[in-house]
């Protein structure tokens, strides 16, 4: 299978490698099969019919063995090789001639002559028996060369193959490297932005609480307010009521007083006789004209408190309201306080954070006097220090460190546009 993964350029060279082996394993087998000598075909056996009585006997010479030459001969004519299915070539016969009715003198054979001649054909046959057998191993050899070659190309093959295989692994290994590299860089991110985020969370969660404080705080006091409010309003209904019905006691006791010196009146006019009721009628007109200004002077004086009672409870609810108001002001100017302190701490952190104390220079201070605008901008800045590198540094750790984050209500956010703060370096 082909690996897709390895690189373009690893790919071409493995395949140009293996070309260049082939073509260089076909051209020695090429060049073998061409330097070695073809080989050669068999000469051609002449054959010479002899008449057997046209021969003069030969005296057999007494030897220790039973054997002739042609059967000596025979016996070491031994094949060595497989033959080869060539076509046995074709052996040119002559008819034999007609005998002429005139009988010639028989010509004379010499039997050596003949039997050196079998024997050149035996050793011609046994020439090209060995030339066969050459062409055969010639023939192995090149068959050898082939699968040489064959088994050298499926070996190319194989070591082909591993190279991709073990490249292929590598670049696994590698990409598997690079995952776990990169899944741990993304969980050290999501630890770090979770912690950011427990800390953001932890901040406002304490800024709620101080915020949930401070409106408990408000509602306390306004409901302190309002009670004291209600309690004085009680108290003031009160005593006007207590007025009232001494008022009225007063007024009832005033007619009480008047009835009875009537009924005297009129007991002491009738005891007086007749005579006396002028000077009765007299008496009673007079009486119930003091009853009359006496009540009107109650009425008038009723009045008067009730205007007194009324006045004085709206000067006590002006007062309270005023009170109230100036409570409100004062903790609101405290609350804007508190929140410029804080955000003004925030600002000196944030200013040391990015402040590079400059080298040498532990011990020493510098003081620095900062106007910013309502979007946490410089403004401008002053800075006293004994060193010109300490308060070169200083001014330029508060111009980094802007814009600073300003207080969303308008009073801290004026409390917090101006601030003093001492650096001492470390």
């Amino acid at each position: 299978m082909k690996d897709f993964n390895k690189p373009p350029s690893q790919q071409k060279a493995l395949a140009i490698g293996f070309t260049i082996g082939i073509h260089a394993i076909a051209v020695v087998g090429l060049l073998y099969l061409g330097m070695s000598k073809p080989p050669q075909p068999p000469k051609q056996i002449k054959t010479i019919l002899v008449n057997p009585e046209d021969l003069k006997p030969v005296t057999r010479e007494e030897t220790e063995f039973d054997e002739t030459a042609h059967e000596n001969v025979a016996e070491q004519i031994t094949q060595t090789a497989e033959p080869t299915p060539e076509a046995a070539p074709e052996i040119p016969t002559t008819a034999p001639a007609e005998v002429p009715p005139v009988t010639p003198p028989a010509p004379k054979v010499d039997t050596q002559k003949a039997i050196q001649e079998a024997k050149a054909a035996a050793a011609a046959q046994q020439k090209a028996e060995q030339q066969a057998a050459e062409a055969a191993k010639r023939a192995e050899a090149a068959e050898q060369a082939k699968q040489e070659a064959t088994r050298a190309k499926a070996e190319a093959a194989q070591k082909s193959k591993a190279e991709q295989e073990a490249a292929r692994r590598a670049e696994q290994q590698a990409k598997q490297k690079a995952d776990a590299a990169e899944k741990a860089r993304l969980e050290a991110q999501r630890k770090a932005d979770l912690a950011a985020k427990q800390k953001l969370d932890a901040q406002a969660k304490a800024k709620a609480e101080a915020d949930a404080k401070a409106k408990a705080d408000a509602a306390a006091k306004q409901k302190a307010a309002a009670e004291a409010k209600a309690k004085a309003d009680a108290e003031a209904k009160h005593k006007a009521e207590q007025q009232a019905k001494q008022k009225a006691d007063a007024a009832k006791k005033a007619a009480a007083e008047a009835e009875a010196k009537h009924k005297k009146a009129d007991a002491k006019a009738k005891a007086d006789a007749a005579a006396k009721n002028k000077a009765a009628a007299e008496a009673k007109a007079k009486a119930n004209a003091d009853a009359k200004r006496k009540a009107a002077a109650e009425a008038e004086a009723k009045r008067k408190a009730d205007a007194e009672a009324k006045t004085h409870a709206e000067a006590e609810a002006k007062a309270s309201a005023a009170k109230k108001a100036a409570e409100e002001a004062a903790h609101k100017k405290a609350e804007a306080k508190r929140i410029a302190s804080s955000a003004k701490r925030d600002f000196e952190n944030k200013i040391k954070r990015a402040w590079d104390i400059p080298a040498g220079s532990s011990g020493q201070k510098a003081t620095a006097r900062v106007t910013l605008s309502d979007s946490g901008s410089v403004v401008s800045v002053i800075v006293n220090a004994s060193d010109p590198d300490m308060k070169a540094s200083v001014e330029a750790a508060v111009r980094a460190a802007a814009p600073y984050p300003m207080p969303s209500d308008p009073d801290a956010r004026r409390e917090a546009r101006s601030f003093t703060s001492t650096f001492t370096a470390q």
